[in-house]
């Protein structure tokens, strides 16, 4: 399977306590990675994710823009190359700080994952 992230079709991020955040879902069970979703996630300007916890961790990978990364109480700016690992039950939130689109690849268990 080839893609490209253009022509993928994105999902608002749907929470009062997320602002301007689009989820694009690169691989998943339905392309034959069973058990894992990567998704990539398009934060605007001023933009953030939900701050909040669940009982599975997320791999990320920074691809572009300026952000920050608040991994328990630990907020750090994070940029084009950066990496994190975020501990299952951790609270922790993305935003973007910078000028442009802040821009993360995501991956989750299966049942982490919801649109």
């Amino acid at each position: 399977m080839i893609g490209n992230i253009n022509d993928l079709l994105g999902y608002e991020v749907k929470s009062d306590q997320a602002k301007a955040a689009l989820m694009k879902v690169l691989v998943s069970p339905q392309e034959g990675w069973d058990g894992y979703v990567m998704r990539v996630l398009e934060v605007g300007e001023e933009g953030y994710t939900p701050k909040h916890s669940h009982p599975w961790p997320h791999i990320n990978f920074i691809i572009e823009g300026t952000g920050e990364l608040l991994i328990g109480d630990e907020a750090k700016k994070v940029t084009s190359g950066s990496y994190a690992f975020v501990p299952n039950d951790t609270i922790h939130q993305f935003r973007n700080i910078g000028k442009g689109t802040f821009k993360f690849i995501c991956i989750v268990p299966e049942y982490g994952h919801k649109i």
